[in-house]
């Protein structure tokens, strides 16, 4: 689900517009298929740079097709999940796929 600050793009016109004529160029490359697994069609259109409140607003990052990807559920259910952990989340994958413990700032290093 998007965040509350991205609402707002994610219902906008210009977003609608992108997706769609996203979507249709995969459809035409090869079918939409998944980008990232070739096996699954394409389910929802993905931002390869994460978007932030600072970012959402600039249609190079936000609208940009070389910055999209079109991937089936579960690719794109475990890119969210393992790649980008949620800020929130106590605990994330590093780069080994090593489950480590996500300190907030005001904790002290042991």
């Amino acid at each position: 689900m998007a965040k509350d600050w991205a609402k707002a793009f994610y219902k906008s016109a210009a977003w609608q517009k992108c997706r769609d004529s996203y979507i249709a160029k995969r459809q035409a490359i090869d079918g939409g298929l998944c980008e990232e697994c070739s096996e699954e069609l394409g389910y929802i259109v993905h931002h390869q740079t994460l978007l932030t409140p600072e970012n959402i607003n600039d249609p190079n990052i936000s609208l940009n097709h070389e910055l999209l990807k079109y991937d089936c559920k579960r690719c794109h259910d475990y890119e969210e999940a393992h790649l980008r952990p949620d800020p929130d989340r106590r605990y994330r994958f590093d780069g080994t796929g090593q489950l480590v413990e996500v300190r907030n700032e005001g904790d002290k290093a042991e």
